[in-house]
């Protein structure tokens, strides 16, 4: 989505916002350690998405809890914003960290790249 300093902004209280609602408005256990690493909203507010991370071996789980509690994180979500228009939110499972991960493992066995020889001292 295309960013100026005011959907930064509110890219920025919409995270806040929802990080508190996920951490203490749904008691889920299926949401247990998951972690919202961005939001993006639209300019005219209407969308939201959100991006949250967790275990390689829990992304079906994650988002089938999300999508279960999509209805009353949208109604807290508008009450905690105050905006004119509630955003319709979209939850994507985040998984930069565990692609950065496959690709440091993948170095590893190839070596730790190339070596840096010491410079004579002159």
């Amino acid at each position: 989505m295309k960013q100026n300093q005011n959907s930064r902004r509110n890219n920025q209280i919409a995270r806040e916002k929802l990080a508190s609602i996920l951490l203490f408005e749904i008691s889920d256990p299926d949401l247990a350690l998951v972690t919202l690493t961005g939001v993006e909203v639209s300019v005219d507010k209407s969308f939201l998405r959100a991006y949250v991370s967790c275990e390689a071996s829990r992304y079906e789980e994650v988002s089938a809890a999300l999508g279960r509690a999509k209805g009353r994180i949208r109604s807290l979500l508008g009450h905690a914003l105050g905006w004119r228009v509630t955003p319709e939110i979209a939850f994507e499972i985040d998984t930069t960290t565990d692609e950065a991960e496959r690709i440091t493992r993948g170095r590893g066995r190839r070596g730790r790249g190339p070596r840096i020889e010491d410079s004579p001292e002159q």
